[in-house]
């Protein structure tokens, strides 16, 4: 008799039970870094899978990414001092959207650590628009807000 596996191949009973993570990076250079800022760059292309759906005819970055991206950015700045640490999100503040960042076009991330303090880390945030030449665009700021990264917590009670 065949057993029905659930789950992805190779995942422990334990493991489908709590977040996987991102399986994609959000970050394709890092410009700058010092032990309190980054900035990185993430280039849109056409051939991204969620501009299919986001809107036909008129396609965007996702708001959505546009945080993530902050996240990434932050969490590769702070990673060196939160070593075998998960850090997710913990708190997203003030956020603002600004203008639309299309295909060809790039978001210029800077991250600036504000605060550490019991093992979370605070952020200020702020993505503005290259244009496909490079160049930033003149108050083109796309996304800015603050935000906190913290410890995955995982629940003591859940099944294993």
């Amino acid at each position: 008799m065949r057993r029905e596996r659930r789950g992805c191949p190779g995942t422990s009973r334990r493991k489908r039970h709590y977040p996987v993570g991102v399986h994609f990076d959000l970050i394709d250079q890092v410009i700058e870094r010092t032990e309190s800022r980054i900035v990185t760059v993430k280039a849109v292309s056409r051939a991204e899978e969620y501009l299919q759906d986001h809107f036909a005819g008129f396609p965007v970055l996702p708001g959505v990414l546009m945080v993530e991206a902050l996240v990434h950015a932050a969490r590769r700045l702070v990673q060196p001092r939160a070593v075998g640490v998960r850090l997710v999100l913990g708190s997203v503040r003030a956020i603002k959207y600004g203008r639309f960042v299309r295909p060809g076009e790039g978001l210029l991330i800077e991250a600036e650590l504000l605060k550490h303090e019991n093992g979370v880390f605070e952020f200020k945030g702020e993505g503005k628009v290259r244009g496909i030449d490079g160049a930033i665009i003149p108050d083109a700021t796309a996304v800015s807000g603050r935000f906190s990264l913290r410890p995955l917590k995982l629940r003591a009670d859940v099944g294993l």
